[in-house]
């Protein structure tokens, strides 16, 4: 096998009996393994083998363990065979990486404009590997596409849209023999046998910044946009008839994985890396919301920002983080929080909970939001993302990710609050009620400072997909 694939870079990925199935795509729970495939024939099968240990180790890790228990299927068998892939991409110097990857989802649930066509589809696209679409990355963001309008800018501020951009590739270094990143500035000034004006664009707020402080123009920096991509290639329109075409075969809904490489004359090719059933609910029932008299009624409403179809919904608890008081946490008080935050979720499993922290839940940097485990979520009934300015927290619309995916299994509603005009955040609504924490979990010595438990019998939720409004009162 390894004399078949020569030194191309291969990927080692697992193909059990229940991944990917209906209902169940085990989305991110097992390993899979680039290995570089450089060096003595000895050395490549070295690194080979380490990665089919990797792999079938990967099956009993605590996320698997814990997937598996709470789909009822520990009883089930689940019997292991393997993938070997030749990675797509090309060599550029030292770095091997394909232009383009991402993710495709035949039905878009994430809809921030009620033109948006559902049906349509929609992508999560990165330059250079894929591994940056499907998972949730410290300061970075992929390009969100909806395919009905390919060119619809996305739902950000037009000046924050550096900010808001991809800033580092992942890539195969053969040199190092690593799957490592770079700056996306340095990628971009490598030969891509393309224009890179492709997948950038100059950082022209930046230059007018430098004008204005009378400081030299220096060197023009780029922020990936793939807005030439979009609207002058055909890529977005293969795409979404690829996606319908593969969604027709299955019957069901699809999102799969794939690459893409382009030459000189904007020609490209896609490979169709993977291919699973989309776990959706679908949109639900229409929802009819109740009116809203005075602003301080209620205690959340937004425009957009969330997901998970139309919902009328109680809340029996609000599980809130203090983002004040969660920030001057060291950061081993921080991990302290998380684990907690798993107590609750445990003992409020036959409960409808909202839980609501600062910036990111899951991720691995407690700096950017609260480092749970999905399993340390995984009972709530709704899960929010809060925007904290003063400690640069911000949510991250993750529709596409293998968060996402465990959240649609697990049938979570997800809200983003960010600190804008079309928002309403009334958290005094909960602060001003019993913190109940110490009461749920009395043996617990739980940080009743940070986290504040409200009971809010008599709330509900409400959400509207296709006007995109959601109120909680």
């Amino acid at each position: 096998m390894l004399e078949y694939f020569g030194q191309s870079p291969i990927i080692v990925r697992s193909s059990s009996l229940l991944e990917d199935n209906f209902g169940n795509a085990f989305a991110g729970k097992y390993e899979s393994v680039f290995c570089i495939n450089q060096g003595s024939p000895e050395e490549r099968y070295e690194a080979f083998a380490r990665a089919v240990r990797r792999i079938y180790a990967s099956t009993m890790n605590e996320d698997a363990i814990a997937y598996r228990l709470n789909r009822g299927l520990t009883k089930k068998d689940e019997q292991m065979a393997l993938l070997v892939q030749r990675v797509s991409g090309d060599f550029h110097g030292r770095y091997f990486f394909p232009h383009i990857a991402g993710v495709g989802n035949s039905s878009n649930l994430y809809v921030w404009d009620k033109s948006i066509d559902m049906k349509a589809g929609m992508l999560r696209l990165v330059l250079g590997l894929g591994t940056r679409a499907v998972d949730r990355v410290v300061g970075d963001y992929p390009r969100i596409v909806s395919l009905d309008n390919p060119g619809r800018p996305p739902l950000i501020a037009g000046g924050d849209r550096q900010i808001y951009s991809q800033h580092y590739v992942d890539i195969l270094d053969l040199d190092q023999d690593i799957l490592t990143n770079r700056e996306s500035e340095e990628i971009l000034d490598l030969d891509l046998r393309v224009e890179k004006t492709l997948f950038a664009e100059p950082d022209f707020e930046e230059q007018r910044r430098k004008r204005e402080l009378g400081l030299p123009s220096g060197k023009t920096h780029h922020t990936v946009t793939l807005d030439e991509l979009l609207k002058s290639t055909d890529f977005p329109k293969v795409m979404q008839a690829m996606l319908t075409a593969i969604s027709k075969a299955y019957q069901y809904p699809v999102d799969i994985e794939f690459t893409a490489n382009f030459r000189a004359d904007k020609s490209f090719r896609i490979n169709l890396v993977q291919c699973r059933p989309q776990q959706t609910k679908g949109l639900g029932r229409a929802v009819t919301l109740p009116t809203l008299e005075r602003n301080e009624d209620c205690f959340l409403s937004c425009k957009g920002n969330f997901m998970g179809g139309n919902v009328r919904l109680p809340i029996d608890y609000v599980v809130f983080i203090k983002p004040k008081e969660y920030l001057t946490l060291p950061e081993r008080e921080k991990y302290t929080i998380a684990r907690q935050i798993g107590e609750i979720n445990l003992a409020l499993k036959k409960k409808n909970a909202m839980l609501i922290g600062p910036g990111r839940w899951g991720t691995t940097t407690p700096s950017l939001g609260v480092p749970v485990r999905f399993t340390e979520l995984c009972n709530m009934s709704v899960i929010a993302e809060m925007a904290f300015k003063s400690g640069n927290l911000m949510p991250e619309l993750s529709y596409g990710s293998h968060f996402f995916q465990d959240l649609v299994e697990s049938n979570i509603f997800y809200v983003a609050i960010f600190d804008d005009h079309n928002v309403i955040f009334n958290i005094d609504h909960i602060l001003q009620k019993r913190n109940v924490v110490k009461k749920i979990l009395p043996d617990s010595k739980i940080r009743d400072d940070v986290i504040h438990v409200a009971e809010t019998k008599g709330m509900q939720i409400y959400s509207d997909t296709v006007n995109q409004v959601l109120l909680c009162k």
